[in-house]
C-alpha cells in the first residue's frame, strides 16, 4: 500500500515489509517515510487544521457517521487485514472492528455536543454587571502515535475524537501493523474528510514519530505504547498537551468467597486474549491461601484447552505473538521464574512466534514475570494470607492501569476500589475490560490523560474564557 501525505497517496523507493507473524509471509509493503516527508505532513496539517476548524460540529458528525457505516460494511475485509498483520485470531479481529465502529460512532455524536459553560463571575468580590462563559476550540494539529496490538480500534480512539473536535491529524501507525490504519484513512476520505485533514506516515518511530512529536506546530500528542517510549516522547515534546497510555502488569485478586470456576473462565480471557499482548491483561493472579490450590486446579485445564496456530483459522484459540523476539523474551522470563522457584503448571514452550499459553504457580513479587510488563501469554499465581497483603501486592508496582477483584464481600470490594492505585477498577471481573465510551487511562507509570471519545475530545480542545463587561 501507499501512504497518505499532503492530500494524495504516495509511494517511495524505500519500503517496509509487513509480515504475517504466523508464517513469515509478506502481506504487503508500505513506504518508509523520511524526515522530508514529516516536514510535508506538518505543513499540510497546519492547512488541514484551518479547514477542519471551519466545519461545524454537525458537518464533522456527518463525516464520522458515514465513515462508521463504511467501516461496518467492510468489517470482514478489515478484520482479515488486521488478523494477517497483527496475529490475533480472526474472531478477535472481527470484535475489534466492531468496537472500532462504535468508537467512530461515539466520536461523531460527541462532535455535536461540544460546548462551554457559564462562569459564576459575580461570585468574585465586587464583581458586577459582567457575564462570562467558556468556549472549546480545536488544538489544531494532533499527532497520533498508535501501537500494534489494537491497530484499528486504538487508532479510532485517537483519530475519531481528534477529527470530532475539529483538528487535523498526523497518524503514525506501528510499523508491524500499518495496513489497517491506511485502510481506515481510505474510508475517512471516502466519507468526505478533507484530504489535508489527515496524513498517515509509515516508518520508524525514531525518524517519523520523534520528529513529529518534537515540532511546535503539533499542539497535542496522543500516544499508546511502552513506558520507555512514552517518557522519551514527553522529553522531546516541549509545551504541548499529551495523553500517554502506557504499560502495566495488572493484578487480579481472588478472595475465598469467589466462584472459582467463574473466576478461572474470566482469568483465561483476561490473560490470553491476543496472546497476552494487551496492556490490561491479567498478569499477576493474587489469590488467598485458603483457595489458591483449588483455583490453580480450576484454571489449569482451561489454559491447556487453548489451541494455538494460524490466526486465520476458525479453530485457533490463540494466535502468534507479533514478533519472534517478543516470544523469545517471554519464554526466557518464564524459564527465569522457574529457576527462581516458580512452579510451571502448564505451557512454557515456544515454537517461533507461537508461545504456548503458560500458567505459573508459587510466583513471587521480585520475579520479572511479576514486577515488569510481560506482554505475553502467561499468568503467574501468588498466594497471600489476607486482603491487606493482597492490596499491598497489587500496589507493589510502578504501574497502575487496571485491576480486578472477585468477591461477594462489599466491604472488601470498597476497600479495593479506594485503596488500589489503578485508573480502572473492576469488581467481579478481571482487569481486561473496557467499553469504548468510558474514561480510560492509568495512574503512576501507566500514563496521563484519558481516552474515550467524550474525555479525549476535552483533551484535544483548548478552553477559552470570554467575559462581557457592561
Amino acid at each position: 500500500m501507499k501512504f497518505f501525505l499532503d492530500g494524495s497517496w504516495q509511494s517511495r523507493d524505500d519500503v517496509i515489509e509487513v509480515i504475517n507473524p504466523f508464517d513469515g509471509q509478506v502481506v504487503d509493503t508500505v513506504p518508509k517515510a523520511s524526515e522530508a516527508d514529516v516536514e510535508t505532513a506538518l505543513e499540510s496539517a497546519v492547512k488541514g487544521a484551518a479547514i477542519m476548524k471551519s466545519l461545524t460540529g454537525y458537518e464533522r458528525f456527518e463525516i464520522l457517521r458515514r465513515a462508521t457505516d463504511l467501516l461496518r460494511d467492510r468489517a470482514e475485509e478489515m478484520a482479515r487485514t488486521l488478523s494477517s498483520e497483527e496475529g490475533k485470531t480472526l474472531k478477535e479481529a472481527l470484535l475489534e472492528v466492531d468496537r472500532a465502529t462504535q468508537t467512530l460512532e461515539i466520536s461523531g455524536e460527541e462532535a455535536k455536543r461540544l460546548s462551554g459553560e457559564m462562569l459564576p463571575l459575580e461570585g468574585g468580590k465586587d464583581v458586577k454587571n459582567k457575564m462570562g462563559f467558556t468556549l472549546r476550540v480545536p488544538c489544531g494539529v494532533v499527532a497520533a502515535v498508535a501501537p500494534f496490538n489494537f491497530p484499528l480500534n486504538l487508532v479510532c480512539h485517537k483519530v475519531g475524537p481528534a477529527l470530532a473536535a475539529g483538528n487535523a491529524v498526523i497518524l503514525k501507525p506501528a510499523s508491524d501493523t500499518p495496513l489497517v490504519s491506511l485502510k481506515l484513512v481510505e474510508i475517512l476520505l471516502e466519507a468526505g474528510l478533507p484530504p489535508l485533514a489527515i496524513s498517515c506516515l509509515t516508518g520508524s518511530g525514531a525518524t517519523v514519530g520523534e520528529k513529529i512529536c518534537a515540532d511546535s506546530r503539533v499542539r497535542k500528542i496522543t500516544f499508546t505504547g511502552s513506558k520507555e517510549v512514552g517518557e522519551r516522547i514527553c522529553k522531546v515534546a516541549g509545551i504541548k498537551k499529551v495523553t500517554m497510555e502506557l504499560g502495566s502488569n495488572c493484578p487480579l485478586i481472588v478472595l475465598p468467597d469467589a466462584d472459582l470456576d467463574e473466576v478461572a473462565k474470566l482469568a483465561l480471557v483476561s490473560g490470553f486474549t491476543n496472546a497476552g499482548q494487551v496492556c490490561i491483561s491479567a498478569q499477576r493472579l493474587i489469590v488467598l491461601d485458603s483457595v489458591k490450590e483449588a483455583f490453580v486446579e480450576a484454571l489449569k485445564p482451561k489454559v491447556e484447552s487453548l489451541t494455538t496456530g494460524n490466526q486465520l483459522l476458525e479453530t485457533t484459540g490463540m494466535g502468534p505473538m507479533v514478533r519472534e523476539s517478543d516470544a523469545a523474551r517471554v519464554e526466557s522470563w518464564i524459564k527465569e521464574a522457574v529457576s527462581e522457584g516458580a512452579r510451571l503448571v502448564c505451557g512454557g514452550e515456544r515454537s517461533g512466534t507461537i508461545m504456548q499459553p503458560t500458567l505459573l504457580d508459587q510466583a513471587s513479587p521480585q520475579m520479572r514475570v511479576c514486577n515488569e510488563e510481560l506482554f505475553g501469554p502467561a499468568v503467574s499465581v501468588m498466594s497471600v494470607k489476607d486482603i491487606d497483603e493482597a492490596i499491598r501486592l497489587a500496589n507493589d508496582t510502578e504501574y497502575g492501569l487496571s485491576a480486578g477483584l472477585f468477591t461477594k464481600d462489599i466491604d472488601a470490594a470498597m476497600r479495593f476500589a479506594r485503596e488500589v492505585e489503578s485508573g480502572n477498577i473492576h469488581i467481579n471481573w478481571g482487569p481486561f475490560w473496557r467499553t469504548d465510551g468510558m474514561p480510560y487511562g492509568g495512574l503512576k507509570g501507566s500514563g496521563t490523560g484519558k481516552e474515550g471519545p467524550k474525555y479525549a475530545i476535552e483533551e484535544m480542545t483548548e478552553m477559552k474564557s470570554i467575559v462581557i463587561h457592561s
